[in-house]
């Protein structure tokens, strides 16, 4: 049921509530301790998570719960199961002569898949390309290692949709690459609107969240461990796999956590890169909020990705409970 662009009032009692909660501690922490501690100074930083983290995903966990007149409801989370569950539920109304038009929707689910797949592929083939790469870049004899990790920051300067935009002057028609291929002698491709072109714009833009994580893992090894497994016989290749695979577990692990999810929710790569041909879940959620205007919807949506993303970092807290594996050293 579509919904309008109004908050509930208790929604703006939370905020009043949120404001006033922090002001009386900064005031009674002033007066505890008489005077200005340095852990005052991580009191904005909560006021702001409270505002924008903690209160935006109890109002979507509000919306996916409840239908347009504020009651409570399941049918948000039924139509993601069943996309045609709104429509069937009119045929059942008409009649037993409508009984046949009556059909589970599988879209959203469809959608849901198709997404995984193509983040599972991108994550996949960021790791093939990006291993290879940040063991270049940690290996201590290599003098350019650490050119290599500025050439693969300088295009993040750049902004996100612009790096995207720029494919489509590569891979159109009258695009560069196809320009050489002509000039070739091949003939043209078709290289741009498929599935193809929108996995070519996810590794790009990607790749550098596979490459970080295991270079900063590959970095803090110690050179002493594989020195000491070829002084007790281990050749190169099996020194990698016993030794420098393991030990950088974490980085990998950490990677493939920074590459899938967003992977699954991106939505501006296929609407630029697949020409609208595609669609993946991020471009559902935001089509049910911005295009259908249904927030319930959305919401329910919303909150099955976002216990996509707590699994997601329940593995990675397993496989790396200290969090070594994030970050640029």
């Amino acid at each position: 049921m579509k919904q309008s662009l109004q908050l509930p009032s208790w929604a703006l009692w939370a905020l009043v509530a949120a404001l006033a909660a922090f002001i009386l501690l900064c005031v009674w922490s002033v007066r505890r301790h008489g005077g200005i501690k340095r852990s005052f100074f991580s009191m904005p930083y909560t006021l702001w998570m409270v505002l924008f983290t903690i209160l935006p995903c109890v109002l979507i966990a509000y919306y996916a719960f409840t239908s347009g007149d504020g009651q409570f409801t399941l049918d948000n989370f039924i139509n993601f199961w069943d996309s045609n569950y709104t429509v069937n539920k009119m045929y059942e109304e008409l009649g037993p002569d409508y009984a046949s038009l009556i059909t589970r929707g599988t879209v959203n689910i469809d959608i849901l898949v198709y997404s995984l797949w193509m983040a599972l592929w991108c994550t996949l083939i960021c790791l093939l390309l990006g291993y290879p790469a940040a063991l270049f870049m940690a290996d201590r004899e290599m003098k350019i290692g650490s050119t290599i990790v500025v050439l693969f920051i300088i295009p993040m300067w750049m902004n996100f949709l612009l790096r995207t935009i720029a494919w489509m002057s590569l891979l159109e028609d009258q695009g560069l690459i196809n320009m050489l291929l002509k000039a070739l002698g091949i003939g043209p491709a078709k290289l741009m609107y498929n599935d193809s072109a929108v996995l070519l714009g996810m590794v790009y833009n990607f790749l550098p969240f596979m490459v970080f994580p295991i270079y900063t893992s590959l970095n803090k090894l110690d050179p002493k461990l594989t020195e000491a497994a070829q002084d007790l016989g281990a050749n190169g290749m099996k020194t990698f796999w016993k030794v420098t695979m393991p030990l950088s577990m974490p980085g990998i692990i950490s990677g493939i956590t920074m590459v899938f999810m967003p992977s699954v929710t991106t939505f501006f790569i296929p609407r630029i890169l697949g020409g609208g041909h595609t669609m993946m879940f991020g471009d559902l959620i935001e089509s049910m909020f911005l295009t259908a205007n249904d927030w319930g919807i959305g919401s329910a949506l919303s909150l099955v990705m976002m216990a996509l993303i707590l699994i997601s970092l329940g593995v990675l807290r397993k496989a790396d409970p200290e969090g070594e594996g994030g970050g640029i050293a």
